[in-house]
């Protein structure tokens, strides 16, 4: 998984880019009614229900926007929320504010319903042992955001992309040839670059997973688009070999099912592709 400093700069780049997007060279609209030396307070609120998320990076925002906002938090990341409710108030310029508001919101609508649904999920699965995963279906140019929601929810973050862990899937293995010079490759190249990175490998079939485990080093199997009896049969080959991840078009139906085959992760894109965003606004308070 990618560091805390990598992270840190994902975010710092979503923050740049985005206020370069929106604003540009100027808040016009600001800039022409509002006085620079005017102040103002305003409030987030929800018009939702659901689990709220983007708070911490809300305060980023308007950090980044001006160092000399204050933001008084009354609801914290992950915490649940229903309609009326105040999650916090931010204080400073009237200017500032708004340069900032758009971002705040679209983040934090988009993040709390990513937070919301994953929670769901992570209530499905209860006491099953079974941990949700996340994927690189994401928005482009926002993957942190999606992901940090996903981790506020209570959910895991599969790896973070292309360059910190391995996975071997179905076009990866066709074109390399077959499972079993998939992964000596894989082996070979990790050795030549000094490189540490878990390899995962996805199963299509019985027989493939057979083979998987006739190779050491894999650290999770992708058991993918298996019904629920291969499912169990291909937990029970595994074993204790190596961990096990169920993924295909697996829904808040049939999510409990696949848990209680015993396998270890299930991932879902749903959880970052398939949200509805959640209603906040930031409004002017008198």
């Amino acid at each position: 998984m990618i560091s805390t400093e990598q992270f840190n700069k994902e975010i710092e780049g979503i923050i740049s880019n985005a206020i370069r997007e929106d604003v540009g060279d100027g808040d016009h609209s600001s800039l022409a009614c509002i006085p620079k030396s005017a102040k103002g307070k305003a409030k987030l609120l929800v018009k939702d229900e659901g689990i709220i998320a983007g708070v911490e990076f809300a305060k980023l925002v308007f950090a980044y926007v001006d160092s000399d906002m204050i933001v008084d938090i009354l609801i914290e990341d992950g915490s649940p929320v229903a309609y009326g409710d105040i999650v916090f108030y931010v204080e400073g310029a009237s200017q500032s504010i708004l340069k900032a508001e758009r971002l705040v919101l679209n983040a934090m609508q988009r993040m709390s319903a990513i937070a919301t649904k994953t929670n769901e999920f992570v209530n499905l699965l209860e006491g099953t042992g079974t941990k949700i995963l996340d994927t690189r279906k994401t928005t482009p140019g926002i993957r942190a955001l999606e992901k940090w929601a996903v981790k506020i929810g209570g959910g895991e973050n599969h790896r973070f992309a292309l360059y910190d862990m391995i996975m071997l899937k179905d076009n990866h293995i066709d074109f390399s040839g077959g499972i079993t010079k998939a992964i000596n490759k894989t082996k070979q190249y990790l050795k030549e670059t000094n490189r540490d990175l878990k390899i995962i490998v996805e199963a299509r079939n019985l027989d493939e997973i057979r083979e998987i485990l006739k190779t050491d080093g894999v650290y999770r199997i992708l058991i993918d688009n298996f019904n629920y009896e291969d499912t169990k049969k291909a937990v029970a080959l595994i074993g204790d070999t190596c961990l096990t991840e169920s993924s295909g078009g697996i829904n808040e139906r049939t999510i409990r099912h696949y848990a209680e085959c015993g396998v270890d992760y299930i991932s879902s894109g749903a959880l970052t592709h398939s949200v509805y965003n959640m209603d906040l606004s930031l409004k002017a308070v008198e």
